[in-house]
Formats: structure tokens, sequence, C-alpha cells
């Protein structure tokens, strides 16, 4: 029988996708299964959901698996959650200087009680701590929506946010309500595209050794 190994295997195997989140009130929670469920739409996608408020060591085991991780925190105040912030600072102790997540396909999303809220803070905030451990970033494409006469509030990317997927939930309403379905779309849109670029990169990874190989040969 036939088994494939080196780049093959690495083919053939799932690309696993991690999504890392704190969740306050729920809210959070709801965007980061959709974009889990956006992700796992992608043939040969493995996700896993992981509330970065257990500093454990499972924790750290699924996100050193991840060919991929997206980040998720609610915007209080203008920034990540606090306990988002915990485990970010966390990281630069427990990763040291080995930048173990080094070119691990990294995106992002975030949420709030108002439109704005900035909201985009959190983000940079989130590209910053992803690039300080030599991930690659990745955002939404396409068109913003809501952006027209023509335009309506069930439109993709109703927030505008191409840095990440941007969602917004009443302050006086439950998770089972709120982020409205627009928002959880867009951040599904965002698990599709991590999974599609993470596995196109992934391909390019496992192809550079023999490619090289190549060329050394000739």
């Amino acid at each position: 029988m036939f088994e494939a190994t080196g780049p093959l295997a690495r083919e053939s195997a799932p690309v696993r996708i991690a999504v890392a989140f704190h969740s306050g009130y729920g809210h959070t929670a709801r965007q980061a299964e959709a974009v889990a469920d956006g992700a796992g739409e992608m043939g040969g996608t493995t996700v896993e959901l992981v509330a970065v408020d257990r500093l454990d060591d499972s924790l750290w085991s699924i996100l050193d698996a991840a060919d991929a991780i997206v980040f998720g925190a609610p915007t209080y105040m203008g920034s990540p959650s606090a306990a988002f912030k915990i485990f970010v600072e966390r990281t630069s102790a427990v990763l040291k200087d080995d930048l173990r997540w080094k070119n691990k396909i990294a995106a992002g999303f975030t949420n709030s009680s108002s439109m704005s809220g900035d909201k985009l803070n959190t983000l940079v905030d989130l590209v910053v701590f992803a690039v300080q451990h030599g991930m690659i970033w990745v955002g939404l494409a396409g068109s913003g929506g809501w952006s027209s006469t023509g335009g309506s509030v069930e439109d993709l990317n109703r927030l505008g946010s191409w840095l990440g997927a941007t969602a917004q939930s009443d302050s006086d309403v439950g998770p089972e309500v709120a982020p409205p379905a627009t928002d959880l779309r867009t951040a599904a849109e965002l698990g599709r595209r991590v999974a599609a670029v993470t596995r196109v990169y992934r391909r390019g990874a496992d192809l550079e050794p023999a490619a090289a190989e190549l060329a050394s040969a000739g």
C-alpha cells in the first residue's frame, strides 16, 4: 500500500485552524462560532474553538499545532478585553524568543455594542500581536456593504472593515439575539478566506524544499 510522506503527506492532511477568543457575555463567542463554521465549510479543514481565558497546556498545544490562528476579542473602551490582553502578555513568557508561531496564518475579529466603538483599534492591536510572533495576517476581501442608497443593513461586511471581521451587538440583548445574522455571515466569510489562504500557503511552503532540491540538482 502506498503511504504518502513528506510534502505529499502534508498535502493530504487537513489544514488545522484554531479560533482563539475571549467573550465576556457570549456575543463574541457567537462570532467565533461563525468564523469556525465558515472555515469548516472548506474541504480538508479541521477547526478548533478555544477560549483563551483558560491558560493551560491544552491551549498552547492546540495553538502550536494549528496552521492558522484566528484571534477574537470584544472591544471594551476601544481595545481588547482584559482577559484577552492577559493571554497576549502570557504568550511572551510561554513562547519566549523561539517564534514558534512564525509563518502561521493569522486573522482577527471583534464585537462591540456600538456601530463603531473604536473596533479598528482592537483589530490593530491583534495585528501587532500577530506580527510580533512572525505571523502572516489575512483580512477580508471584497466590497464593503451598506455604503450606498441601494445598500442594506443585511449586506455582507455592513460595518466596512477589511482588517478583520467586526460585529455589533445591542447591549440590552443576549447572544441568542446578537450579533445579527449579517455580522455572523461576515465572520463566516473571514473563516472561509483564512481556510483558503492557509491551504494555498501551506501547499507552497511544503513544495519549497523540493523545488530548492531540484534547482540545486539542475
